[in-house]
């Protein structure tokens, strides 16, 4: 006889965090965690974009949604995040969160580099240091990590991006191992294209294995258990594949600086 699958709020705890939550795969993942039985913190620099998303979770869930309109980049954007979450039981931390300069490396303004770092580095570091001590001690929890296919390898016109993602990758697989005994599932989540408002304003037409940030989140969070790494769709898995394993790594980096100029 099967045996009853575990709630998902019962796995993990009552409360979902998901930075980088205004809109696209954030807010997807947001909605997913809430549809699973959990309460969610929503937290993303703009503030009418986060209320948007909390209004639609709470009337279509039940759950609670709390905004904190706060930019990830700030070094004290932490500590107000600790401070809403004191009494609560994070069970779920997802790390959307990302600034992506485009354009050649050398010509990107320092100040750019410095806060795709800040957000795409710093910021799931010091979120899981925030968050992670918490489900030690309950002995539940799961973390999620976005990344990237261009995180395979370098991706020229995306270096920082790419090389931020790269680091999520590995951070992840680490965190993975040392976390399991402490029962805290570690998933890094490695996308293709996503259909979302931002990828709109990057690209005007459709990628080979696109998909959409509903069914990324929803695999994603599926997959959870399964770490360290996932790639969803299976067009985006054989891409990764093809770019990790069988193409020369000259030829992998000359088909991401075709593939970061798609309007060309």
């Amino acid at each position: 006889m099967t045996q009853p699958t575990q709630p998902f709020s019962e796995r993990y705890g009552r409360w979902g965090v998901v930075a980088g939550a205004g809109e696209g795969l954030g807010a997807a993942f947001a909605l997913d965690l809430a549809r699973r039985g959990m309460n969610v913190l929503l937290i993303a620099r703009r503030e009418h974009q986060i209320k948007h998303v909390a209004s639609q979770i709470q009337s279509s869930f039940g759950v609670t949604a709390r905004c904190l309109a706060q930019d990830l980049a700030n070094v004290e954007t932490v500590a107000e995040i600790e401070r809403e979450l004191a009494d609560k039981d994070v069970g779920v931390l997802v790390y959307n969160a990302a600034h992506i300069p485009l354009g050649s490396f050398l010509d990107t303004e320092m100040a750019d580099i410095e806060q795709a770092v800040a957000v795409n580095v710093r910021g799931p570091i010091a979120l899981i240091r925030a968050i992670a001590p918490g489900m030690r001690e309950r002995r539940r929890g799961g973390i999620v990590l976005m990344s990237s296919l261009a995180g395979l390898q370098g991706a020229p016109g995306l270096i920082t991006y790419s090389s931020s993602k790269a680091f999520n990758i590995v951070l992840g697989e680490g965190l993975w191992r040392e976390l399991r005994d402490c029962d805290i599932d570690v998933l890094t989540c490695i996308a293709g294209a996503v259909r979302t408002p931002g990828y709109a304003r990057y690209s005007s037409r459709d990628t080979p294995g696109i998909q959409e940030p509903e069914t990324v989140a929803r695999q994603a969070l599926d997959a959870l258990p399964k770490g360290p790494r996932f790639v969803p769709g299976f067009t985006n898995r054989l891409t990764a594949q093809f770019l990790s394993r069988l193409l020369p790594r000259r030829a992998a980096i000359a088909l991401l600086a075709k593939a970061s100029h798609p309007d060309e």
